[in-house]
């Protein structure tokens, strides 16, 4: 596989703020706790759905888990 999904969300930051998708990663960003090496959807949406704030909601999360599953053909 390629970059873990943190490395790919990382990709949108410094977007439009009105695109969730920025938002979501710059929230992601300053989340210490964010399991940054992780590739697998169930552990990151177990975390999305604890950890979430209005910026790291988990319709963003879907949607740039979708773009991350078919950039890497998962």
């Amino acid at each position: 596989m390629g970059k873990s999904f943190y490395h790919y969300v990382l990709t949108f930051r410094g977007g439009e703020w009105s695109d969730k998708k920025t938002r979501f990663s710059e929230s992601m960003f300053i989340d210490s706790g964010f399991p940054k090496s992780s590739e697998n959807f169930e552990e990151l949406s177990s975390y999305i759905e604890w950890q979430s704030n209005e910026y790291l909601t988990t319709s963003a999360f879907d949607e740039l888990w979708d773009l991350y599953a078919q950039k890497y053909d998962i």
